[in-house]
């Protein structure tokens, strides 16, 4: 992380949200503070917090007083809600495109599609 030529704070921001996404940072628990944040990725708090605050806007995270930030209830769905909306755009039309120039049809895709899922032994959605 923070190589990847995006906006620091963006990928600060996306990290929490793979972690809320994943299970990994549960609802109704304690997001990582923005010194925490700071001090890990060695970057400026004021940086951390935008990225956090962003995430605040979205209704993502809210604030308790005096204690942190913390996981809202629903959050992971609404990240995975946004992602599954953002999924053909990112990942099915470029294969669409690829799998057309390389002359496969929708079954031959199909039937790739399935074999691959299959294979990975991840072929249940959670």
């Amino acid at each position: 992380m923070i190589e990847d030529g995006r906006a620091i704070f963006l990928q600060i921001a996306e990290s929490i949200e793979d972690a809320i996404v994943d299970g990994s940072l549960a609802e109704e628990t304690q997001a990582p503070s923005t010194n925490e944040l700071a001090a890990f990725h060695r970057i400026n708090p004021a940086t951390a917090a935008k990225g956090v605050n962003m995430l605040v806007d979205k209704g993502v995270l809210y604030k308790r007083r005096g204690i942190g930030m913390f996981v809202a209830p629903g959050a992971r769905e609404q990240l995975r809600g946004e992602r599954r909306a953002a999924f053909a755009d990112r990942f099915i039309d470029p294969l669409l495109t690829e799998a057309r120039a390389l002359g496969l049809g929708a079954d031959d895709l199909t039937a790739l599609i399935q074999r691959r899922y299959t294979t990975t032994g991840e072929g249940t959605a959670r």
